[in-house]
């Protein structure tokens, strides 16, 4: 052993060895390895906790913490890091298991002269109305935009329900006190027959390796595609027709079956179906007549539809979307704010505001668009989103300013909605007013409008009229007959479901 010395510390050193020593390893006996070897080694991410989620199930202590341990809560980017995740490859593979199911393609050498259309693959964690992921859905969707029109496709309109039929499906529903349930099509796009030949690329991430240059020919329509949505409902509108459904002579998507003094009510939008009946029994022959042809995924009474939050309780409906503006509060980092009483002054005085501050047009524009929506079932809202809108093209700090108190409101207004009650009148009443020259851009006037069923608030409107007015009589004449208008489609509209209100008062402020 050597060691240093100094003045006031003595430290030992060790010598270092040459050579270092090795340490040899034998093989793991193969008798003490679980599991079959032919497996290969897998990893937590990879092993199948289809048991485990059984057993769980079983006991009854499943809860939102137990779900997400075998659901992805992150969408891909990309379809290559989809492909590291066991959870989204069974998605892809449900996927293209259901279009073997179904028979939408055949794989074929391409012709001559022809091209395919590129696909690509849609990822999503689908959420309840509490925001929890339930459930990953991966979608194979055709770039519909390299379409041409005359070759890959022709006619593409598909009528789609207002939310104007929404809200009065649900006020006759509160009306008559029948519930209402909601259903949901398995991958609906893939009922609708193609005419056209269309050829589409295979898979990304599951080409063919013995025919990696073919394509596939559509037979049925995927999502996508600018013919689907007709094809499908093309495919649904004549299934229901042929059981006995009578199309609502004004809302194409408007479905009525009747039974004696029964009736059954089918509303559609889309993928989306809701239906109610005076009678359960004809509830359930719907859903065997839907489950005769379509693959269905049944979810009980509506709670959660385009948006809109129904609470059914036992004296009526409550629609409304807290959940929505959660969502809006979130994304415009607004879920801290200091909330206001009301959403726009009453002498609010907004205009161009030219030597104003500019501020950012797509964030003005995006939270313009999401209070749009928001209007659904907020019409306290209506009028100052009517006024901030008008300012897209240049926002300034004072548009922004105005925008950002309307989302301040909601925050402390986020269960505020519409109630419809069971059993009361149903009289068909409309109210109409206009301010006058109340747009400082051009001096225009705004016209608003509501139309009740009853207590039920079903249908309004605020918007600004195209001429300028040059007293106020005129205003409020403009304003009568856009309510007059409104009216009139209502009128048609309960004719469906076998109301007739030949006259309907009008109160003109």
């Amino acid at each position: 052993m050597s060691h240093y010395q100094s003045d006031s510390t003595q430290v030992d050193v060790l010598p270092v060895p040459e050579v270092a020593s090795i340490k040899e390893l034998k093989d793991h006996p193969v008798t003490n390895i679980i599991g079959n070897l032919q497996d290969g080694v897998k990893t937590r991410s990879l092993v199948d906790n289809t048991c485990l989620y059984t057993c769980i199930k079983d006991s009854g202590v499943l809860d939102d913490c137990s779900c997400s341990c075998f659901i992805s809560q992150v969408e891909p980017k990309n379809v290559e890091m989809a492909l590291n995740d066991n959870n989204w490859i069974e998605a892809m593979q449900k996927e293209l298991a259901q279009f073997d199911k179904l028979k939408v393609w055949n794989l074929v050498d391409l012709p001559k002269g022809a091209y395919p259309i590129g696909t690509k693959w849609v990822f999503k964690c689908k959420k309840d109305d509490r925001g929890v992921v339930v459930r990953n859905k991966a979608r194979l969707v055709v770039q519909g935009f390299n379409q041409q029109e005359g070759i890959d496709y022709t006619e593409v309109y598909a009528p789609v329900a207002r939310l104007e039929a929404i809200r009065l499906f649900l006020a006759f529903a509160s009306f008559k006190g029948f519930k209402v349930f909601q259903v949901d099509v398995k991958s609906m796009f893939l009922y609708g027959k193609v005419k056209e030949e269309v050829y589409v690329c295979q898979p990304p991430g599951f080409e063919d390796p013995l025919n990696p240059n073919m394509v596939f020919k559509l037979d049925k329509a995927l999502y996508g595609l600018h013919q689907a949505p007709r094809a499908w409902y093309e495919t649904l509108s004549t299934h229901l027709l042929a059981n006995d459904f009578v199309r609502g002579k004004i809302d194409s998507t408007l479905f009525i079956k009747k039974s004696g003094g029964d009736y059954l009510l089918v509303q559609i939008y889309v993928d989306d179906i809701i239906f109610g009946s005076t009678n359960k029994g004809l509830c359930k022959d719907f859903e065997g007549v839907m489950n005769s042809k379509f693959e269905m995924s049944a979810m009980g009474e509506l709670s959660f539809f385009l948006g809109l939050q129904v609470n059914q309780k036992e004296d009526g409906f409550f629609i409304h979307q807290s959940k929505y503006v959660k969502d809006i509060l979130s994304r415009f980092k607004m879920a801290d704010c200091i909330p206001y009483d009301t959403p726009i002054p009453v002498n609010h005085k907004l205009n161009s505001d030219p030597d104003g501050k500019d501020v950012d047009c797509r964030l003005y524009r995006a939270m313009i668009g999401s209070l749009m929506y928001l209007t659904a079932s907020r019409p306290d809202i209506m009028f100052a989103v009517c006024i901030c809108s008008r300012f897209q093209a240049k926002p300034k700090e004072s548009h922004s300013i105005a925008v950002k108190r309307i989302v301040r409101y909601l925050k402390g207004k986020q269960r505020l909605g519409l109630w419809y009650p069971h059993g009361s009148n149903f009289d068909f009443n409309a109210y109409t007013d206009s301010d006058f020259g109340g747009c400082y851009l051009d001096r225009k006037s705004t016209t608003g409008g509501c139309q009740f069923l009853g207590n039920r608030l079903v249908s309004w409107q605020c918007k600004k009229q195209t001429t300028v007015s040059i007293s106020t009589c005129e205003a409020e004449y403009i304003a009568a007959v856009s309510c007059c208008s409104q009216i009139l489609w209502i009128q048609q509209q309960l004719r469906d479901y076998g109301l007739n209100f030949t006259r309907t008062p009008m109160l003109c402020r």
